[in-house]
């Protein structure tokens, strides 16, 4: 008696093979009944909302703004000229600490606290003084320059 040629692994992974292609083949045709074609314009249509969410309705054209071309900006809006007396701002100094050198301001107008170092002072200064000065933008963020004692 001879052997059989086809072993029985060879069945198994034969029977896995045609399997896979039943299931690949049943795939494909549900994709075929399911698929978009067909559709009306109406059904495919999506709008935006004022704040920007995708909705199948369209928008209420009593709720439409007109907006001129020219109010719109794209990119960095122009710089305005800023007064010099507008930079100038009034606060009270809440901590200062002579050996190190260096304190914080309170902002009269929003109490923002304010670093100050006492090389941008030009008058001595202390806790509970009243100074005037300017707000710049450093690496760390706000600092005051120019600090006055108004008082």
């Amino acid at each position: 008696m001879s052997k059989s040629q086809e072993t029985w692994n060879k069945k198994e992974r034969e029977k896995q093979k045609q399997k896979e292609r039943k299931e690949k083949l049943e795939r494909k045709e549900e994709r075929k009944e399911n698929s978009k074609k067909g559709k009306s314009l109406e059904d495919m249509m999506a709008y935006v909302d004022e704040n920007g969410n995708i909705s199948s309705t369209p928008p209420d054209p009593r709720r439409k703004k007109e907006i001129k071309a020219e109010d719109i900006e794209i990119g960095v809006p122009k710089k305005i000229p800023v007064e010099p007396g507008d930079l100038i701002r009034t606060g009270t100094v809440t901590y200062f600490n002579d050996s190190k050198g260096f304190g914080f301001i309170s902002d009269a107008e929003n109490q923002q606290r304010v670093f100050v170092h006492v090389n941008s002072c030009q008058d001595p200064i202390q806790e509970q003084s009243k100074v005037s000065f300017e707000i710049e933008m450093g690496a760390r963020g706000a600092s005051a320059v120019n600090v006055k004692c108004t008082g």
